[in-house]
């Protein structure tokens, strides 16, 4: 199997303008801002999904597993891909698959089944495994290899602005009518008209996302030529680089993000259930929504002052500090 490697052959970034390579970065800062919005959009819903199929704890949260385990199977044949087609192409692929997830929201509400959102789910994430796998190496291309931690730092910026910005909004759009009924009120034909109208809110607010992403596929499109280079393919068999796993730095290494991200990504999900309970804070579901806004605030604040505070310790103490 080839394995992806990200240096690319013959490229001089010096050749390409100024102007070129402006446009290419703004069309980069966008897609972390368009996977970033998507990924914590889940955080609402998970708890809109949970009301609507009467769903445990357990099994709303397939939703995050349906979405991350994308990245599992689509990270390795995304880089193939980039490889085979280059960046801008595989750009514009992983954004079609990305609106093409969102529209199936359309037909998962209209079944009314709760494993075909999971499946939207799943199909989303794959465009969007993509789109990250495209965005980090392009970046940095995008200028001088010493100014590519700043690009990077600022791209990140964008993402975590993503990821605030989307939880306000959906929380308006997705959980604003859930406060509005008491279902206990209702006949069971009104109780299913409702549930139906309520579901109808998740599929019109993704149609519009895949809009938006169609809309920016097609200017990467039209700019697809403006970066002739793409990631030399190597003959390598990519299960050797299992064999890292065997370096105990790196193994801890993996080990922690694997736990990070899971209790980051578990926090933002059951955050909005957990503040509508009349034992914390009883908040409506919009209002308890829009509070996983300052959450994903938080992370954004943190990552530009942990970015100052690399550059003055180093990164063992760093971390080690902020595990205690």
């Amino acid at each position: 199997m080839a394995m992806i490697d990200t240096s690319v052959g013959g490229t001089d970034t010096s050749s390409l303008a100024t102007a070129k390579v402006q446009r290419l970065s703004l069309f980069v800062f966008a897609l972390f801002f368009i996977f970033g919005s998507l990924t914590s959009l889940n955080d609402i819903l998970v708890p809109k999904l949970k009301s609507l199929f009467s769903l445990s704890y357990t099994e709303a949260m397939l939703v995050q597993s349906a979405f991350f385990f994308a990245y599992f199977v689509a990270s390795i044949p995304a880089g193939l891909l980039i490889a085979r087609i280059g960046y801008m192409k595989a750009a514009v692929v992983g954004l079609l698959t990305m609106a093409a997830g969102c529209l199936l929201f359309i037909p998962a509400t209209s079944s009314a089944l709760f494993p075909t959102f999971l499946g939207a789910l799943f199909i989303l994430a794959v465009g969007v495994t993509t789109v990250q796998v495209v965005a980090n190496p392009l970046l940095s291309l995008l200028g001088p290899s010493s100014t590519a931690h700043s690009r990077l730092t600022l791209a990140q910026g964008f993402n975590s602005l993503g990821t605030t910005v989307a939880p306000y909004i959906g929380a308006i759009l997705i959980l604003g009518a859930l406060n509005a009924v008491d279902t206990s009120t209702l006949s069971s034909s009104e109780l299913a008209a409702f549930l139906a109208e309520e579901a109808s809110v998740i599929s019109t607010t993704y149609a519009g996302i895949a809009l938006i992403i169609c809309l920016v596929a097609l200017v990467v499109w039209l700019q697809r030529n403006q970066l002739k280079s793409s990631p030399k393919a190597e003959s390598h068999n990519f299960l050797s680089t299992l064999d890292l796993l065997k370096q105990p730095r790196f193994a801890l290494g993996a080990a922690c993000i694997f736990l990070y991200v899971g209790a980051e990504v578990s926090i933002g999900s059951l955050m909005t259930d957990y503040l509508t309970l009349p034992t914390t804070m009883n908040l409506a579901p919009e209002l308890a929504g829009k509070h996983v806004a300052y959450y994903w605030g938080g992370a954004m604040v943190g990552r530009f002052i942990g970015s100052a505070l690399l550059r003055r310790f180093s990164p063992g103490k760093l971390l080690a500090f902020a595990a205690t």
